[in-house]
């Protein structure tokens, strides 16, 4: 292996060991979350699947718990404008940091382009905010039913864009998972008072410790991408780091206490859609090489096979069941590794399966 490949092999395995897909499993969703620091949301299996991949013996009525009962996890619009999934304790910090002025302008030209004007779109964000204050939780089905019944139009997704700028605005959250659905709530009413704002630079400076214990050894570029912020404020948040990073010979960001020289690949595994293994630097490649147009599809993730650090396949759950699309032959090893992942998915996902479908 030439030199080069081995470095950008150690710093793949650096980055699996960070992302919890190699090394000690993380003990419940909220490790996770707290690692990762926000995973993307969108896909209800695939936040799932995220947990399943960097722990061991949980299941996905797990993380149903800790997004309904404890309330310790929450999915909301974050980053990029894009929903996701963190710790409740980092609610508050995130969306005043990750949350520019920016992505609600953008929901209400979407909302402007079916037809709502914005005295309507404010009128519909109205319209939610009192609905969930006297009778929430509620889905995004009663919720869409609160605005028809307020004269508002909610076909072509209108609904989903006057919640997502309800929650951009910062009253709402996603709440409890009630059946197949997952309930909105006001997020004082979930969440409790606000905590005692950050002050900007404090927030850019833990952002950027916490995107690098999640995601390091990276680029600037790498967390401005992920958390969909100017490039200046990111290399302010990691300058504020300096005494705590490592220093690299190839440049990249990592924090000091990391110490990940040992990092290895890891073993086969069946990463479910939208995996963070994917979203947390500008580029796919070093994952899924030539494959990427097969993994992404027009802005969609599909669940994919891991094998020796490179996307090996697609996979699918049908019928309940893991079903393989390799894009070549595996190892033998390879292959015993995936069959014991499908079961270990299936076990995970069956006690919410049938709810799924």
């Amino acid at each position: 292996m030439r030199a080069d490949e081995l470095a950008s092999r150690q710093i793949q395995a650096a980055r699996f060991e960070a992302q919890l897909l190699s090394g000690v499993p993380a003990r419940d969703p909220v490790e996770v979350a707290g690692r990762l620091l926000a995973i993307q949301g969108q896909d209800r299996r695939g936040a799932r699947l995220a947990i399943r991949a960097r722990t061991a013996g949980l299941t996905a009525a797990d993380v149903d718990r800790a997004l309904s009962d404890d309330r310790s996890l929450v999915i909301t619009w974050l980053n990029r404008g894009t929903l996701h999934l963190v710790r409740s304790e980092d609610y508050w910090w995130l969306h005043s940091l990750t949350v520019r002025p920016g992505l609600p302008g953008a929901v209400r030209r979407m909302l402007a382009a079916a037809g709502v004007a914005t005295a309507d779109a404010d009128k519909g964000v109205a319209v939610i905010e009192a609905a969930l204050a006297a009778d929430g939780p509620l889905t995004r089905i009663q919720l869409r039913q609160m605005l028809a019944s307020a004269g508002l139009p909610t076909e072509d997704n209108v609904a989903l864009h006057l919640i997502a700028l309800a929650s951009m605005q910062g009253a709402v959250v996603r709440g409890p998972v009630i059946g197949s659905e997952h309930a909105y709530v006001l997020a004082r009413d979930w969440l409790g008072k606000p905590p005692r704002a950050v002050e900007h630079d404090v927030a850019l400076a833990a952002l950027a410790r916490r995107y690098l214990a999640g995601h390091g050894p990276a680029s600037d570029r790498d967390l401005a991408k992920w958390a969909g912020l100017p490039l200046g404020q990111v290399r302010r948040g990691i300058t504020a780091l300096a005494g705590g990073l490592r220093d690299r010979p190839d440049g990249l960001a990592e924090l000091a206490a990391a110490r990940r020289d040992g990092a290895v690949i890891p073993a086969p595994r069946l990463l479910g859609a939208y995996d963070p293994v994917l979203l947390g630097w500008a580029s796919r490649e070093p994952v899924l090489g030539r494959h990427q147009g097969i993994v992404t599809v027009n802005g969609l993730f599909r669940p994919f096979v891991l094998v020796d650090g490179k996307a090996a396949g697609t996979w699918a759950w049908k019928a309940r069941r893991v079903v393989l699309d390799r894009f070549g032959e595996l190892p033998a090893a390879a292959e015993g590794a995936l069959a014991a992942e499908a079961l270990d998915v299936q076990r995970f996902l069956e006690p919410t399966a049938r709810q799924d479908h």
